[in-house]
C-alpha cells in the first residue's frame, strides 16, 4: 500500500496522524515506550530533572502527565502497538517487574507485555515465568544495571530467549552515559553465543553507531531502534555521520520505530520528522514506522 508524496516531516504531534497516513499506513507501532510504576516513574523524572549533573545538557520531561492521559496521547498521535518496557537497577527488582508489568498490560489491548531481567539467583526461573505468562517483548539497560551481559548467570536466560525468538530491547551503547559493560564488544560476544537472538539495539548503539550497524549486518536476528536518533537533541552530543545512511539503507528491514515516550525532552512528532529528514525515501518511512514491527509481533491492521 503507497500514499501521496509526503514533503515535509510533522512540526506538531497533531500533524502525525495525517504524516502516516499519507504513508498509506493504518498507524505506528513504536517499540521503545515506557510504563513504570509510578513511584518508580516518578524517581526516572526526578533523575531526568537533575539530567545536566548526569549528562550536561537539560533534559526536560515533555509527557510528565498521569497514566491516563498518556495512553490518551499515544491514541491521539495513532499509536497502535508499544511496550513498556521496564528495567531494574539493582537486584531483587525484575521479578515484580514482570509481575506489574503483566498485569498493567490488561489494561489496552495496545500494549505488548513486557518483562526484564538481572543477573542473580533465579532469573532462569523468572524469566521462564514470564515467556509461560505471554512475554512478547523483553528488555535489558546495561548501563543503568551496570551488569555485565556475559554473566555466566545470563548465558541460559539468553539461550531462553533465542529459542524463543521473544524480541530483547537492549541499551548497550555508550551514550548519554558509558557503563562499564556498554559498547559493543560484550553484546556481542553474547550473539556469538546465542546467534538466533533476536536483539533489538536501543538507540541505534549511540554513539557507536557504526559498530552496532555492524553487528545487524553479522547477524540476521538483529535489530536496531530508532528512538532518539537523529534528533538536534541527540545530535549535540552523539552526532550520526551521514556517511552512514547507506548502511541504514540496505538494513531497512531492521530498522524499528522508536521514541522513549515518555520521557523525552521534545515533542513526539520530533521523531518522526527527524526520520522524514534522513531523505532514505518513503518506502523505507513505512518499514521503520510499521512494517518491520508489524511483522516482528504479528500484527495486522
Amino acid at each position: 500500500m503507497t500514499g501521496a508524496p509526503v514533503s515535509t516531516g510533522p512540526a506538531f504531534d497533531e500533524e502525525v496522524p495525517g504524516y502516516w497516513a499519507a504513508l498509506g499506513l493504518p498507524g505506528l507501532i513504536d517499540t521503545h515506550i515506557h510504563f513504570l510504576p509510578d513511584a518508580m516513574q516518578r524517581k526516572v523524572w526526578a533523575y531526568f530533572d537533575n539530567a545536566q549533573t548526569h549528562y550536561g545538557p537539560g533534559w526536560p520531561v515533555h509527557y510528565r502527565l498521569p497514566v491516563e492521559q498518556r495512553l490518551a496521547v499515544l491514541s491521539a498521535l495513532g499509536v497502535r502497538a508499544f511496550p513498556t518496557l521496564p528495567y531494574p537497577h539493582k537486584p531483587g527488582m525484575a521479578a515484580w517487574l514482570n509481575e506489574w508489568s503483566a498485569e498493567f498490560a490488561q489494561r489496552d489491548r495496545r500494549i505488548l507485555s513486557s518483562a526484564t531481567f538481572f543477573p542473580e539467583p533465579g532469573v532462569e526461573s523468572y524469566v521462564r515465568k514470564a515467556l509461560e505468562a505471554g512475554t512478547r517483548i523483553v528488555k535489558v539497560h546495561i548501563q543503568v544495571g551496570e551488569f555485565d551481559p556475559r554473566d555466566p548467570q545470563l548465558d541460559p536466560v539468553w539461550g531462553q530467549l533465542a529459542d524463543a525468538g521473544i524480541p530483547v530491547v537492549t541499551h548497550c551503547g555508550s551514550r548519554p552515559l558509558q557503563g562499564t559493560h556498554t559498547g559493543p564488544g560484550p553484546i556481542g560476544e553474547v550473539l556469538d553465543r546465542h546467534p538466533r537472538l533476536c536483539l533489538v539495539i536501543a538507540h541505534m548503539g549511540m554513539h557507536e553507531y557504526a559498530a552496532h550497524l555492524d553487528l545487524a549486518a553479522q547477524h540476521e536476528r538483529v535489530y536496531l531502534d530508532t528512538t532518539m536518533f537523529a534528533t538536534a537533541f541527540t545530535d549535540a552530543f552523539a552526532p550520526f555521520d551521514r556517511a552512514l545512511l547507506p548502511r541504514l539503507a540496505d538494513l531497512g528491514d531492521r530498522i524499528l520505530f522508536g521514541s522513549d515516550f515518555p520521557s523525552i525532552p521534545y515533542p513526539y512528532a520530533t521523531q518522526v520528522a527527524a526520520l522524514h529528514d534522513l531523505d532514505l525515501g518513503q518506502d523505507w518511512l513505512r518499514r521503520v514506522l510499521w512494517h518491520n514491527a508489524a511483522a516482528l509481533f504479528g500484527i495486522f491492521s
